[in-house]
């Protein structure tokens, strides 16, 4: 797939021949949590970095600059690879790769890098096994088809049209959830005005069901399964027929409220919240409320993090009328449903530039 105007064979290199790896070193002293970018700021599957939570006192860390190619070391599989939009520094298991201009522009060895082919690659040469390791001397082994520096330019212009509207869709769904929770928390403290107050084991059945090993879960399997981390796997069979509440009572996601779909498995992770016999609760409304509630308090244990059943069946649930319920269920549903829409259209969007990124480069 090419622009037609560009008919030239692209020319074989190795990364070598293209670019290095940036050695120059700054002072974290003169960095801020905007700058300084670590594997653990770092965003899987080329989302970028978030703001890191903590900066190394006085030490001297790799600096990078706009346009440098950063990737994290750690795990490669998971895809951590920015292009930078400022300058700054970054841990050591992060490598900073500067484009060679008089072959390759900055743009487009970013392609090239936040790319599944380059990962396949840097994974196939990886060192260790429950945390692995690129090596720098396979890395920069990688032959890779270079194009004129015009064609690479079209390129780039394309793929970060399509970037841009892939974080402006991000925006969007995160505004969107910002919104449904404000719009949730207001609806729910205005019914609570009107409400009674009931036991949470009043009005629901609370237990954890039977857990399964996860040598049991296939992909080729029918129904969902759910942990304390969501859906984790599918199984042959399902222990619930209608929808659920689920509350992740192991590990460190304690506390996690998720609403599971019909016929799916949940484990003994997670602790079940049904309604199905109680005619007074709207499900979703009491998923929608259990959602509100920090359940910190409730977390017990230091080495295993958990929920036991006894203090969750005693906590108190406002209980406003059923039609009232039903209301406060509409409207939050509603944002739930957009966002699931806007969702689906970000995935159109990922698959896109996937397909571009798998079809543009030789």
């Amino acid at each position: 797939m090419r622009f037609p105007e560009f008919t030239e064979e692209w020319k074989k290199y190795d990364l070598s021949d293209c670019s290095y790896f940036r050695s120059e070193r700054i002072n974290t002293s003169e960095l801020d949590v905007d700058n300084y970018v670590s594997t653990e700021n770092m965003l899987q599957n080329f989302q970028g970095i978030s703001i890191a939570n903590s900066i190394p006192d006085n030490t001297n860390v790799t600096s990078f600059k706009e346009g440098d190619i950063l990737i994290s070391n750690i795990r490669p599989y998971l895809k951590k690879v920015w292009q930078a939009d400022r300058y700054g520094g970054c841990s050591a298991d992060v490598f900073v790769l500067k484009a060679n201009n008089t072959i390759c522009s900055d743009c487009f060895l970013h392609y090239l890098i936040a790319n599944d082919t380059f990962i396949n690659f840097v994974m196939s040469g990886a060192k260790g096994v429950k945390m692995p390791r690129g090596d720098k001397k396979q890395m920069v082994t990688y032959n890779m088809g270079i194009p004129h520096i015009k064609e690479q330019n079209k390129i780039s212009r394309l793929l970060d049209l399509l970037n841009k509207r892939i974080v402006t869709q991000n925006k969007i769904i995160e505004d969107l959830k910002k919104l449904k929770v404000a719009i949730r928390d207001k609806a729910i403290a205005l019914g609570i005005k009107k409400s009674v107050f009931k036991t949470l084991d009043s009005i629901a059945d609370i237990y954890q069901p039977q857990t399964i090993p996860t040598s049991l879960l296939s992909e080729d399997a029918e129904y969902f399964v759910y942990g304390a981390n969501g859906v984790i796997g599918k199984y042959t069979e399902y222990n619930h027929r209608e929808p659920q509440i689920c509350i992740a009572c192991r590990g460190n996601t304690c506390g996690t409220i998720n609403f599971s779909i019909a016929k799916s498995w949940i484990t003994g992770n997670a602790m079940v919240v049904n309604t199905d016999q109680y005619s007074v609760i709207n499900k979703r409304y009491l998923y929608h409320y259990l959602s509100t509630i920090n359940f910190n308090p409730l977390i017990s244990g230091s080495g295993q993090p958990q929920i036991v059943r006894k203090p969750l069946a005693k906590l108190k649930i406002p209980i406003p009328s059923i039609e009232q319920q039903v209301s406060i269920v509409k409207i939050i549903d509603s944002f739930e449903l957009k966002i699931e829409i806007e969702n689906k259209y970000l995935q159109s969007l990922l698959a896109q530039k996937s397909y571009l990124l798998s079809n543009m480069f030789i």
